[in-house]
């Protein structure tokens, strides 16, 4: 129990206001801010307990499948990527500049279009059934996801974009935002995070004007499904698509992380591209996975209004690619208001070389807790969403030590908590002490 108790002290130095934006009807004075007092086992799973969210000016009704807290409320319309020498912004200006400065249109302006401002609300639909995601995904678990309600939802990744995009006429673009999805606590894992989409659609006579005696050629036919090709699409421009693909983004990474730099490709599977591939680069002596892409499914392409067109699509983590580069440990840091770490990346432009400094040098507080879980419909998400409401940033990371199963079947678990001592921290537990 004082395992517990001490948590709980820790929590309560960790209030988080809610956004501007954000306002949540019908919550309770005492469920507004973290506190010492003690919270249902089910808070993280129901909470905001109202009847309706509104968001960013819109209203939406809450039912059976609302799950989002406010903690992850408070987030919505940070938009880091956008503030201005945040190393978010910063890794995002760099594949834009790239993309600016190498791919131009006929005119001599920029082929891709850049669109860093969209809702992270979306439907269902556009989060899965525009991707041609299976109903019985596992990806659509509300273990997984903030929803609002069964219509709308925070985003889970950007592809949620690319339909509407491509519907509108589109044919290069790059979409980027936050996007949210219930996960575990540690250094590499956060409920919201930032992703770029890239989409490049190619017409007939784009595709194969360069190739020589290449006026034959067709995009599409009617054979089989293969590891290597979709049904509907020839393998001559299936290699040129997948060719042009690897090309691309072989050459924005070493542009990021400089010549040299080792690439290899592995195979793999995304719903909504076939074939499928997963890119990795060696920094450093290690092997890393930086982002998956692969050639468009053509029944998405199709549905979206470009039946004579064939692209390929990637997806990229802006965290992923800063920690890698700047040498930042711990995801939780880029949410820092912490002058210390924010005039880091302030710099001339946005290619200077940086590696961040840490801001602390005392070790993690360390606490173990048990306690019996509440129901049948328990999941670990619900746990580290209620350790997020209470503990903010302050906590690093939640092991699972063991679990216990009681002769009446009741199950009990035992987690340990790791809490950065920073010094704002080390003094509030001294004055506890002293009392």
């Amino acid at each position: 129990m004082a395992m517990l108790w001490k948590f709980m002290r820790v929590a309560k130095y960790s209030k988080t206001a809610l956004s501007p934006k954000v306002r949540v009807r019908g919550i309770p004075t005492h469920s507004r801010h973290s506190s010492s007092k003690s919270v249902p086992s089910d808070f993280a799973a129901s909470a905001p307990c109202s009847n309706t969210v509104e968001l960013l000016g819109k209203s939406y009704p809450q039912d059976d499948y609302s799950n989002v807290t406010e903690k992850i409320l408070s987030k919505v319309g940070k938009n880091l990527h956008n503030r201005k020498h945040h190393p978010l912004w910063l890794i995002k200006e760099q594949v834009k500049e790239h993309f600016y400065k190498h791919y131009l249109g006929r005119r001599g302006t920029p082929l891709f279009s850049v669109y860093d401002g969209l809702s992270p609300v979306v439907t269902v639909q556009q989060n899965f059934d525009s991707l041609l995601i299976p109903q019985n995904h596992a990806s659509r678990r509300k273990e997984d996801n903030y929803y609002l309600n069964r219509d709308h939802m925070l985003r889970a990744h950007t592809s949620a974009h690319q339909w509407d995009l491509i519907h509108s006429g589109l044919d290069a673009f790059l979409a980027v935002g936050d996007v949210y999805r219930r996960d575990t606590i540690d250094n590499t894992h956060y409920p919201v995070f930032h992703q770029m989409e890239g989409v490049r659609l190619f017409s007939c006579h784009e595709l194969f004007s360069s190739i020589k005696d290449g006026e034959g050629l067709q995009l599409f036919e009617q054979g089989h499904r293969t590891a290597h090709k979709q049904e509907c699409h020839t393998m001559e421009a299936v290699r040129l698509v997948e060719f042009n693909l690897k090309q691309v983004l072989t050459k924005l990474m070493t542009h990021i992380f400089g010549d040299g730099l080792q690439v290899r490709w592995v195979d793999c599977y995304f719903p909504f591209t076939h074939p499928s591939f997963e890119m990795e680069i060696n920094f450093q002596g290690e092997w890393m996975e930086v982002l998956g892409c692969g050639v468009m499914e053509q029944q998405l392409v199709n549905s979206a209004g470009a039946q004579d067109k064939i692209g390929w699509a990637f997806g990229l983590g802006l965290e992923r690619l800063a920690m890698i580069l700047y040498d930042i440990p711990d995801i939780r840091l880029f949410w820092s208001e912490d002058e210390r770490f924010l005039k880091q990346f302030i710099g001339p432009h946005i290619w200077q070389k940086i590696k961040f400094q840490p801001l602390s040098r005392y070790p993690p507080l360390i606490n173990d807790i048990s306690f019996w879980l509440p129901s049948e419909t328990y999941c670990q998400n619900d746990f580290y969403d209620l350790v997020r409401t209470i503990g903010g940033d302050l906590i690093e990371k939640v092991v699972l030590l063991d679990e216990f199963a009681h002769p009446k079947k009741r199950m009990a678990s035992g987690k340990r908590l790791w809490i950065p001592s920073l010094c704002l921290l080390v003094g509030c537990w001294c004055e506890e002490a002293g009392k």
